[in-house]
């Protein structure tokens, strides 16, 4: 009997190793991996360069690559080699034209922005989705499933446009396992550590120096540690942090989430890894409110979620009518409260 075959299009290393290991439970398939990609006009400008602030090109596309041969994954690029029975993606602000007829389910990343005037925008005048971020994250409804982190985030996506009946809780990868990180070996402890952003190298607004004052403020003379974001410009971010928060330490390739399992503060905006401080009860400060993001938290379920939706492709190749209820009902989505 012929292999079934599954494309992974992935994006962030973040999104990558989310697809990674959801492909370890797809034994029985043919997996197959490609970097994030796009048609027409998308296509030529990421080909010039001029998207390489962008998933689509640049140090993303880079570190996807590089983490795609460093674990010895089947490459291929745009998907034009295969002829897929499944595809997953990590996103579908852009939703590739060689996809649209396959059976695709959409994983959530993470954190998605929240809503501007340019959400309001695509939403009301059909511009690309991909002008507002990842606040139009599930919009396109080009997909089968879509798994996401929670029910709060099924709750979401389904007020912004998403069909609930294609939305199926089953946790996420990288964020369903937080009390793995307490065990590791980063020296310090005890601190305010303050995740920043790669708004400024996205072409988003952001006040650096204000940001940094307000971080001091919260810290009151404890240890002030910056993680850097893997995008950012890192001479300039070490100046601004020399200059406004002396004292402050400064990392940019150390684990993030060993980093916040040793310390007492996180402090971040509208970072994915906010979560990981959540789900660790962390003091937590952040541009959501706390009530909201209680809410949104990723399922903790000991690291299984890849498992899950690996199960539930499986049942939807092979039976391509299963509802979401049943596959909710199959795959026993449990929401595992850990406490420190």
């Amino acid at each position: 009997m012929r292999k079934k075959k599954v494309l992974f299009i992935g994006g962030s290393v973040n999104q990558t190793s989310m697809m990674y290991q959801i492909s370890q439970y797809l034994n029985d398939c043919e997996c197959w991996f490609s970097p994030y990609y796009g048609d027409g006009y998308i296509d030529f400008l990421a080909g010039k360069g001029y998207l390489d602030f962008s998933i689509l090109g640049g140090e993303f596309k880079r570190r996807t690559e590089e983490y795609l041969k460093n674990n010895h994954l089947k490459i291929d690029y745009k998907g034009t080699r295969n002829n897929y029975d499944l595809v997953f993606t990590g996103s579908d602000l852009i939703v590739p034209k060689n996809i649209r007829n396959k059976k695709v389910i959409l994983v959530q990343e993470g954190m998605t922005d929240p809503e501007n005037f340019l959400t309001f925008l695509v939403r009301n005048f059909n511009l690309p989705r991909w002008l507002a971020s990842t606040s139009t994250t599930g919009m396109s409804n080009q997909y089968d499933l879509f798994c996401v982190a929670s029910e709060g985030y099924k709750d979401l996506f389904s007020k912004k446009g998403a069909r609930s009946n294609r939305i199926l809780v089953t946790g996420i990868p990288n964020f369903d396992n937080a009390k793995q990180y307490l065990a590791n070996n980063f020296s310090h402890k005890n601190f305010v550590l303050v995740a920043t952003s790669d708004a400024r190298e996205t072409f988003k607004y952001e006040n650096r120096k204000k940001f940094i004052k307000e971080c001091v403020k919260i810290a009151k003379g404890r240890q002030l540690i910056f993680k850097l974001h893997p995008n950012e410009n890192v001479e300039r971010a070490v100046k601004e942090i020399n200059k406004y928060a002396p004292g402050a330490l400064a990392f940019h390739n150390s684990n993030i989430n060993h980093m916040i399992a040793n310390c007492d503060v996180l402090i971040t905006k509208y970072s994915s890894v906010v979560y990981i401080g959540m789900a660790l009860g962390k003091e937590v400060h952040s541009a959501f409110k706390l009530e909201e993001l209680q809410e949104l938290t990723p399922i903790q379920n000991n690291g299984t979620s890849a498992e899950r939706i690996a199960s539930a492709a499986a049942h939807l190749m092979e039976s391509p009518n299963v509802t979401v209820e049943e596959l909710q009902e199959e795959i026993s989505v449990k929401h595992v409260i850990y406490s420190r």
